[in-house]
């Protein structure tokens, strides 16, 4: 279980302005019975989305409040979590190979087992075949699979994505999705994911928690109603569309208040 409780976090900028990124977010994401929980994180640049993922990662300290992951206090990274960037991150001197197994090596898994891992990953996110080619060789698709993949081989408990998609065409993209949703259910992890698109966050999450301008609050929190299996017709299906009109119209709310000065109406 992830649990962020009345967490803030501020930074000091090179003139010594402090800057609050988040203030008092409360977030809990529970661990499903057959599967953890797939959270979507909604909102407009540089409202804290991503530095929520960054305190839950041990990236960085919140300023104030609490950060625990089954019930411990998050004092910096661990093995029970990984993390997927928008960039392709991964290292572009080793091989695709290399990259999967790079995590399990470090931890000192034994060969035989870093190259089976590395195998049923590679086959899993669709890429048997390519293991000997550098990131450089592979289109951005491709490179963000190796990122996945990279980021599973060591099973952890919470995968955090911070807009792995954004930078992908549409039919990439959609692709990626159907994707995620599959290694999900596989690896039976807890996902926390930061996305700009609406359609993206109903489409892969249980739930949607909106974030106000900066500072970031959780302003309202959607549960998705969607059965899984997913597939991608079902978003012109009149619920999905309805999700996709409930998060437009309180997106909108929310950017009229803070243009407006007027305050912002949190939901929960």
């Amino acid at each position: 279980m992830v649990k962020l409780a009345k967490a803030s976090k501020s930074y000091v900028d090179g003139e010594g302005v402090t800057f609050q990124a988040i203030r008092d977010v409360d977030i809990v994401i529970e661990d499903l019975p057959a599967v953890g929980e797939f959270l979507s994180i909604l909102g407009p640049s540089g409202c804290g989305k991503s530095t929520v993922l960054s305190l839950i990662a041990g990236l960085t300290e919140a300023t104030t409040g609490e950060v625990l992951v089954n019930g411990e206090p998050v004092r910096g990274p661990g093995p029970d979590r990984g993390m997927v960037f928008q960039n392709y991150s991964s290292m572009p001197w080793l091989t695709v190979s290399q990259n999967v197994e790079y995590g399990m090596k470090v931890q000192g898994t034994p060969a035989a087992q870093r190259r089976e891992r590395r195998n049923q990953l590679l086959e899993r996110v669709g890429l048997s075949g390519h293991g000997k080619k550098y990131p450089k060789e592979l289109s951005g698709g491709m490179r963000q699979r190796v990122a996945i993949a990279r980021t599973l081989a060591v099973s952890p408990q919470i995968i955090l994505m911070d807009e792995p998609f954004g930078a992908l065409d549409i039919n990439t993209r959609m692709d990626m999705q159907d994707l995620l949703l599959n290694i999900w259910h596989q690896e039976e992890a807890t996902i926390l994911f930061v996305t700009h698109d609406i359609s993206e966050a109903v489409y892969l999450a249980d739930r949607v928690s909106v974030f106000t301008p900066s500072p970031g609050r959780i302003a309202d929190e959607i549960p998705i109603k969607l059965d899984y299996p997913r597939e991608q017709k079902v978003k012109s299906s009149s619920l999905f569309r309805r999700y996709e009109g409930q998060l437009i119209e309180r997106i909108h709310e929310l950017s009229a208040s803070v243009a407006k000065g007027a305050e912002v109406k949190l939901s929960i």
